[in-house]
């Protein structure tokens, strides 16, 4: 917990030891650490009305304090606060830079807490209730609300004896990621995380273990009933979607074990390995029960791959299915209709369709452009397999987006061969895919680590909170989604929204050039002082200008963007150019927009927040500047959604 900074004013020896005095009526500890002190590398401190020779020994310690605010405060010349406990008394520490006779010490002041002193009872229970509040957010996932891998090995691992333990993997999660954005790859590990819980209804602990993966642990169940809970699970999320995005279909991959007495990391890997078993074909649960009760043949072929033969003929799909069945899961349908439900309810667990073309209802043509329309040709392969020859007929399927024609009468095994072939040039393909999405997720990953680093050294810089940047980035991303669905002026592809709200947090990194002084000044800035403000779009631009190496590369141009022109206005009134209307970049206005409402709904050192509903009315009454009406047609139509949405 750090106080803001601020510059200190020299005074003389003379005046701090008054200043001390009075201190001393009111602290417990009063103490002036010089320079020396502070360099010293076992901090032994030459403190004033201290009987130790080293600081911390006042706190019952035995070595420095890592988070010494001491240190802190003397070296970013400003002042640190922070909770000190002894025993089971709680201190109020304060570290504040001085210059006394012009050298510079540290005055540390320190007050024991309790129902009779800075807080009342009720307070002084509600600062112990908030203290111990943290242990559980150490404990906790920020993005799911879940346990996580910290809970795990602290608090499970040694002393959870009998349970049932599964790992469960969201299938195809950097695809979705890649795909669809971060926020869609945030939405379904949410949406599986909500499933999960509602499923075990209290009844199991769990964790996030990593990125995709988690852990569920349920102690003392009756291995029948372990397992009922883990059907449940793959059945209740391969049925959901992903709230906001059409399209995206779910599913997990379980591996589940039984664990009586045994080392914990044994059970954890059985585990996983079965996990990874069923991972291979997709939404499947894989217990050792299963393995256990079928043999190992039995279990292996559960996990063949599924094919779908849609023919109305019973005759063809007889014969088809004698021809294959030794070696994959077969699914029925007479025509296209029928198929298609069977599509929609198995989804990615379907390896390939054996599709005919003439059938009432829905011929296999019909079909096809449903696929296309839903994009399941992308990971469902279709051979067609007619008694039509005619050049046009074969010429349409592959234009549908057939993978291969087969004319009858057929040969058995050229069928099986070609079947065989396809399936593995299919799961070939999507293991390079997955394998490139993962490239692209690590680099885009970099890229996002190190745009956070930055954008955390200027919230250090400025006093802003640890979510101005997260809110300044959600708002942007909420903004770019209504903006769309409300007109095709811009036609910004999944890449480029990505691009603008990560770009969105640099918006103020040219900041880093702006006195601390002024940044942090609690008063009115002057007109000297706001100019000089001002001059952080231009400093935010230049730096980016000066990676030369990257100037091609569009999360700069995007950044550039944000950078000069998120303080330009919709009538010319802005800065630093002056620009108006469609001049100025949609970037640069959507996070415009978006960073006068996260000022003005967060506490500053020059202002107290205003509510939710304030906020929206000063924006609309253009109190803060003209912004672009549709902008703000999008923003009225998506406020309350921003409000839930953002954390402060």
């Amino acid at each position: 917990m750090t106080g803001v900074q601020t510059c200190a004013l020299p005074i003389s020896m003379k005046r701090a030891k008054e200043k001390m005095e009075y201190y001393r009526e009111i602290f417990d500890v009063v103490r002036l650490i010089d320079e020396e002190s502070l360099s010293e590398s076992e901090t032994e401190w030459k403190c004033d009305t201290v009987d130790t020779d080293k600081c911390y020994h006042i706190w019952g310690k035995n070595k420095r304090c890592k988070n010494c605010i001491s240190k802190k405060a003397f070296c970013e010349k400003g002042q640190k606060t922070k909770f000190e406990f002894r025993d089971t008394s709680i201190y109020y520490v304060i570290a504040k830079y001085v210059e006394i006779d012009g050298k510079p010490y540290v005055l540390e002041l320190a007050e024991k807490m309790d129902e009779g002193s800075l807080l009342d009872a009720d307070g002084y229970k509600k600062l112990i209730g908030k203290i111990s509040g943290y242990a559980d957010k150490l404990y906790t996932d920020v993005l799911t609300g879940v346990y996580n891998r910290r809970y795990f090995e602290e608090e499970i691992k040694k002393k959870v004896k009998c349970a049932g333990i599964a790992m469960i993997d969201l299938d195809d999660f950097k695809l979705y990621n890649d795909t669809y954005g971060h926020n869609a790859g945030d939405m379904a590990l949410i949406t599986v995380t909500n499933l999960i819980r509602q499923c075990v209804d209290g009844k199991g602990i769990l964790i996030r273990y990593g990125g995709d993966e988690f852990l569920l642990v349920m102690p003392d169940v009756p291995e029948d009933e372990f397992e009922e809970y883990l059907r449940l699970v793959g059945e209740k999320i391969h049925q959901a979607g992903v709230p906001g995005y059409v399209g995206i279909g779910l599913s997990v991959s379980i591996g589940g074990v039984m664990t009586r007495n045994q080392p914990f990391e044994d059970a954890l890997r059985r585990a996983d390995k079965l996990m990874y078993q069923a991972k291979n074909h997709k939404n499947m649960v894989v217990t050792e029960k299963d393995l256990l009760e079928n043999g190992a043949e039995s279990g292996q072929k559960e996990m063949n791959q599924q094919i779908l033969i849609i023919d109305d003929s019973e005759i063809n799909r007889d014969l088809l299915t004698e021809i294959l069945q030794d070696d994959f899961r077969i699914l029925e349908a007479e025509n296209g209709e029928e198929g298609l439900q069977i599509i929609r309810q198995q989804g990615k667990g379907i390896s390939l369709i054996l599709l005919d073309i003439i059938m009432p209802v829905m011929d296999g043509f019909d079909l096809l452009i449903e696929m296309n329309r839903e994009h399941w040709l992308e990971d469902i392969p279709v051979i067609m397999i007619s008694s039509e020859y005619s050049e046009s007929y074969i010429r349409r399927a592959y234009e549908l987006g057939a993978s291969d024609y087969i004319s009858r009468p057929f040969d058995a095994k050229i069928v099986y061969q070609r079947v065989y072939n396809m399936i593995k040039l299919y799961a070939r393909q999507h293991r390079l895919a997955e394998l490139v999405a993962s490239q692209l997720y690590e680099r885009e990953k970099n890229s996002r680590m190190m745009v956070e680093m930055l954008s955390q050294i200027i919230e250090f810089r400025t006093g802003d909170s640890d979510c101005h940047t997260r809110n300044i980035s959600i708002f942007t991303g909420l903004m770019i989604d209504s903006l769309l669905q409300k007109t095709d002026r811009y036609s910004f592809s999944l890449m480029e929204r990505e691009l603008i709200v990560t770009a969105s947090a640099l918006h103020d990194i040219g900041k880093i050039g702006i006195d601390e002084c002024i940044l942090n000044k609690p008063g009115k800035l002057t007109t000297e002082e706001f100019d000089i403000i001002k001059t952080h779009t231009m400093t935010g631009a230049d730096i980016l200008e000066r990676m030369m190496p990257y100037q091609d590369e569009p999360l700069i141009k995007t950044a550039y963007e944000i950078c000069r022109w998120h303080h330009e206005r919709y009538d010319g009134n802005g800065y630093p150019d002056g620009i108006s209307g469609e001049e100025i970049p949609i970037s640069a206005q959507i996070v415009s927009l978006a960073d006068v409402y996260v000022a003005l709904t967060s506490d500053r050192v020059y202002q107290t927040k205003v509510s939710h509903e304030r906020a929206v009315e000063m924006i609309r009454n253009r109190e803060c500047g003209v912004f672009n009406p549709l902008l703000l047609e999008c923003f009225v139509d998506i406020e309350k959604k921003i409000k839930e949405s953002l954390t402060f």
